[in-house]
């Protein structure tokens, strides 16, 4: 008798579709720091001596962060980890391991989620943070809930309260190139930028003295920057910002102009690029330093004040909103 063919999720069934997750996972190899993975209640992770515990989650949900239709599956696996290593990036932490919570129709695809699923362990083995459980569940629509956990020496940690008056805005690599690439998926092309998350220059900006507040930019520039200007003790506190100062990708301005879009627009509110936006003290090194530090490219935008006078960005700046 030939073997019936599977074609949809619900043909292998909850195990079978954890079976099949957990080979990928297995393949992609384990990290140091996992003692136990896939296939028991919990997973288990053992920290080094004079570590703190850094966690978050995301959450990546079907025509909302992505689309079937300008997106292969493995990329928006691949997309969805890279994303939320960033906050750990952002906390100057080392990624130990990573959580799936995949919910999706019976009748997704089984080759969608396979993709999904190789490009996530792909991501996941490229930045050294293995997947090591989840969970699944039926759905309306396919979304992943990620949960990534990282490690930070103990007071080291980057956070978004160290801002005051009269530090130096810095932002690592350049921003508008996202938007960019998603603007041009929407008039029908395929959308094949993936973001790199900063772990290592999160690390090492960790170490650098006199350095704020730190937090990636996803939402976009100047949201992101609202968000720091509002977590600063003492705040919310303000900034000067210098657009033209904003650093873009090779060919950025031209692009923009061909598909008739505003290049400040994209680079100051487009989101998605995540790269590090943070502030230095006055006595901190120049960016030319960090640069070398940071193994990137180092870009001074603005300044922190209490009452701009100039280009002002405060607390609750447009940029991507969930609702």
């Amino acid at each position: 008798m030939a073997k019936a063919r599977l074609r949809t999720i619900a043909d292998v069934g909850e195990f079978g579709l954890i079976a099949r997750i957990e080979r990928a996972a297995r393949r992609a190899g384990a990290a140091s720091g996992l003692v136990l993975g896939i296939g028991d209640d919990a997973a288990l992770v053992r920290l080094r001596r004079g570590e703190d515990l850094a966690a978050s989650s995301d959450a990546f949900v079907e025509d909302v962060h992505f689309r079937w239709q300008s997106q292969s599956p493995a990329r928006v696996g691949r997309r969805a980890l890279a994303a939320s290593l960033s906050d750990l990036a952002a906390m100057g932490a080392r990624p130990l391991v990573c959580l799936l919570s995949l919910a999706a129709p019976a009748s997704l695809p089984l080759a969608r989620a396979d993709g999904l699923v190789r490009g996530l362990v792909a991501a996941a083995r490229q930045h050294a943070c293995p997947l090591a459980g989840g969970n699944l569940s039926a759905a309306r629509e396919t979304s992943l809930s990620l949960t990534v956990l990282g490690a930070v020496a103990r007071g080291r940690a980057l956070t978004r309260r160290g801002a005051r008056v009269g530090d130096r805005i810095l932002v690592t690599g350049s921003l508008g190139g996202a938007a960019l690439a998603v603007a041009r998926a929407a008039r029908g092309g395929r959308l094949r930028h993936l973001p790199t998350p900063r772990l290592a220059a999160g690390r090492a900006l960790a170490r650098a003295p006199g350095v704020g507040g730190c937090i990636d930019v996803s939402d976009g520039l100047e949201a992101d920057l609202g968000h720091l200007l509002a977590a600063a003790r003492g705040g919310p506190l303000g900034a000067e910002l210098d657009p033209a100062r904003v650093p873009v990708p090779r060919g950025f301005r031209p692009a923009c102009a061909r598909l008739g879009l505003s290049p400040e627009a994209l680079a100051l509110r487009g989101g998605e690029d995540y790269e590090l936006l943070f502030t230095a003290h006055p006595g901190a090194p120049s960016p030319a330093v960090l640069a070398r530090r940071l193994g990137l490219p180092v870009t001074e935008i603005g300044r922190v004040v209490s009452r701009p006078k100039k280009r002002r960005v405060a607390p609750g700046e447009a940029g991507w909103r969930h609702f």
